[in-house]
């Protein structure tokens, strides 16, 4: 961290761990409001961090957030430490994330626009299997996955739900993207792809009247999709920061030898 990033705003979730961890350290340092700080101090859990940092994408606005976990994973957190947290912010090492942004089409005409620092997600709404067409810079790649759905990960995400679909873990700076089906049942053998973060990756629903879909783009839904296309959004980098020796980067890597 440079040494003139000392302004801090003081970000905290509603849950009761977070707010006792609020008032711990609320007389420890000199808090500014959020517009004002240098670096945003973020307290609660994994969904916490990627509200503030999706609230910086709707406002275009991007500045380091240093998060402590006070959640349940943390996995994009620092932990909870009696060190001071001035300290701490300035020891800590930058590491930079780039969202996806998902296109949604809805089968009334709707156009919706959202980003997603994980994933964006297709799935089924109904018992109904989600048939796809799945498209890769303009040129069609399958002409019908049939199954639960398909996700496009982030290296950031790909350790999320693209793990738990046994998808491939990315590593960070990899500038890759994966491409996962989810329970896929045609074809059935079929267990995703790995593409360049400069792919547009669009999809097409299949009978949509038999078979409706909604797109997911971290936590925003959007049902009765038609179409969707999903690009690296580039020019809306965020930073997160991490304590020497526990950079996402060094996570991401550890959890490959998970068992």
């Amino acid at each position: 961290m440079k040494k003139e990033r000392t302004k801090l705003a003081l970000l905290v979730s509603d849950s009761l761990k977070a707010q006792a961890g609020a008032a711990a350290l609320s007389e420890a340092h000199e808090w500014v409001p959020p517009q004002e700080a240098d670096v945003l101090v973020v307290l609660g859990g994994d969904g916490y961090l990627l509200h503030v940092l999706h609230e910086m994408l709707q406002r275009g606005v991007s500045k380091p957030c240093y998060g402590v976990n006070l959640g349940t994973v943390g996995f994009l957190m620092n932990r909870s430490t009696r060190r001071a947290i001035a300290e701490r912010v300035l020891r800590a090492r930058e590491v930079e994330v780039v969202p996806l942004a998902m296109d949604a089409v809805t089968r009334d005409g709707q156009h919706h626009r959202y980003y997603a620092i994980n994933e964006v997600s297709l799935l089924r709404e109904t018992r109904q299997t989600a048939k796809l067409e799945v498209a890769v810079n303009g040129k069609v790649q399958m002409t019908e996955l049939a199954g639960d759905g398909i996700l496009v990960a982030t290296p950031a995400g790909s350790t999320a739900y693209n793990l738990s679909a046994n998808g491939p873990i990315l590593p960070l700076g990899s500038r890759l993207l994966a491409l996962t089906p989810i329970s896929p049942f045609r074809p059935r053998r079929w267990r995703g792809a790995i593409l360049p973060e400069s792919a547009r990756v669009s999809f097409r629903v299949l009978e949509p009247d038999k078979r409706p879909v909604a797109a997911v783009a971290d936590q925003k839904e959007v049902r009765d999709v038609s179409e969707v296309h999903i690009t690296t959004a580039r020019d809306h980098r965020l930073t997160l920061l991490f304590d020497p020796g526990k950079t996402l980067e060094e996570r991401i890597f550890a959890e490959q030898f998970q068992v």
